[in-house]
């Protein structure tokens, strides 16, 4: 029975997906790309994995889905001109990414069995998480048990960071209605 529901939810998310491409209106396939975001979140959870359910639940479908609406409603159908020089974010993305490789020349290599991780941290998780947690799934007694405080860090910050481009694009949006409001007088 439980085949059932995965390919009925995989035939689901391949029909949304398809539906996505062929919208041509940006507020149907933002309101489709939500949906799709749902059905992922309960396919996630379908599978035993709640911690990605619940994340896809909440960023996917809840504020990905509430930015994009916001986005469209503050765009015009006229272009804009840039106000900076196209030269300033390059550098910027340059510099960035010089940084973060050179951040990554002295780690191991990746499935190294010789990484620390590997060594010591691992090996624990896997073999003491059913005895000291009772949680059949890995990922989900790691971020909920042993890294708990660092989740709730990363849900606080992914929240400071939703509230802060609301509050952002809610300001674009006064200036737009002020700006409507002044070319309404001029005329």
């Amino acid at each position: 029975m439980n085949w059932v529901i995965d390919i009925v939810l995989l035939a689901l998310l391949m029909f949304t997906a398809v539906t996505i491409a062929r919208l041509r209106g940006l507020f149907s396939a933002a309101i489709v790309a939500g949906i799709y975001s749902l059905l992922g979140a309960c396919w996630m959870s379908v599978l035993d994995q709640p911690d990605v359910a619940f994340t896809e639940a909440a960023v996917g479908a809840g504020i990905s889905t509430v930015l994009i609406l916001v986005t469209l409603s503050l765009t015009t159908s006229e272009e804009k001109e840039p106000k900076h020089t196209p030269l300033l974010p390059l550098v910027v993305v340059l510099i960035t990414g010089a940084a973060l490789i050179y951040g990554t020349i002295d780690m191991p290599r990746l499935g190294d069995p010789q990484a620390p991780t590997n060594l010591h941290v691992a090996p624990r998780y896997i073999e003491e998480s059913p005895h000291e947690i009772g949680v059949p799934n890995l990922v989900t007694a790691v971020l909920a048990s042993y890294r708990g405080y660092d989740t709730l860090g990363e849900t606080a910050v992914i929240l400071t960071a939703g509230v802060g481009v609301m509050i952002l694009l809610g300001g674009a949006r006064r200036r737009r209605w002020r700006a409507d409001d002044d070319k309404r007088d001029r005329a």
